[in-house]
């Protein structure tokens, strides 16, 4: 349940979105596309518009803060994302090195809980200590969690969490009637955090890319055209809008439908 922190600041968003405030999501995920889309339209080399993507992720995060969000989860790099050239993957790594170590006062000022999803031993030293840092130093916050996929991929999460399950049941700590959907999310990397209630991608792209496939299973989703780095406090509202405009009813029917 949302404390009375969450939902007064809901409620205000609410009413001045003018919509209900229960039509609002708790937790939304963000594949953030088109930074390199967003570098090449000026002529710009990609890594700068990276660090123009990192920007927005601050921005839209210091938002969510102020909306009563519960959690945000950033999608920042995927596993996939190693097979991109070297240059770009260092200038990235350089990136999220800097961030986390910049964004840290800003964080623990926001009282927001840094999680971390994706496999942090396959990532650069300088990266997993800066990560790690931030990890420790909010750890014992309780205002918005926000969950950075650095270095994560769904399928990999999956197979993690049933390698996991796999060891206990051999040890005898779970027998085959205790695996069930609410075992296999306890064991994911996002366990304890609520699926996400809507999931937008930037730049007008119309896939998952591996991502939270387990946990978007009823996710809203809301695509945009906006490159991410042009993706704004409006456009974030606008999406919460759509959002609240419909009705979700997990595989049910309507409370109108005919019986």
């Amino acid at each position: 349940m949302a404390d009375e922190g969450f939902q007064q600041k809901l409620a205000a968003t609410a009413n001045r979105l003018g919509v209900r405030p229960d039509r609002l999501p708790r937790h939304i995920a963000i594949i953030m596309d088109g930074n390199g889309r967003w570098a090449q339209k000026r002529g710009l080399p990609r890594p700068l518009g990276h660090a123009e993507g990192a920007k927005t992720a601050e921005k839209i995060a210091r938002h969510c803060v102020n909306l009563g969000i519960e959690v945000l989860t950033l999608y920042s790099f995927s596993l996939d994302n190693w097979k991109r050239p070297a240059s770009e993957v260092n200038a990235l790594m350089g990136l999220y090195q800097q961030y986390l170590a910049n964004m840290r006062p800003a964080l623990i000022e926001q009282n927001v809980k840094v999680v971390h999803l994706g496999r942090k031993e396959q990532l650069p030293e300088p990266v997993r200590q800066e990560l790690e840092r931030t990890l420790q130093a909010t750890s014992s916050n309780n205002g918005m969690t926000l969950a950075l996929a650095l270095n994560y991929g769904g399928r990999a999460e999956i197979v993690d969490a049933v390698r996991s399950i796999v060891t206990k049941a051999l040890n005898g700590q779970l027998t085959a009637d205790q695996i069930d959907q609410a075992c296999i999310s306890q064991h994911l990397y996002t366990a304890g955090l609520p699926d996400p209630d809507l999931l937008i991608r930037t730049a007008n792209e119309l896939r998952i890319s591996d991502f939270l496939l387990w946990q978007i299973s009823y996710s809203e989703f809301y695509v945009t055209a906006t490159l991410w780095p042009d993706f704004d406090e409006a456009a974030l509202e606008q999406a919460l809008i759509a959002y609240a405009s419909r009705e979700r009813r997990f595989g049910g029917l309507s409370p109108k439908s005919d019986p």
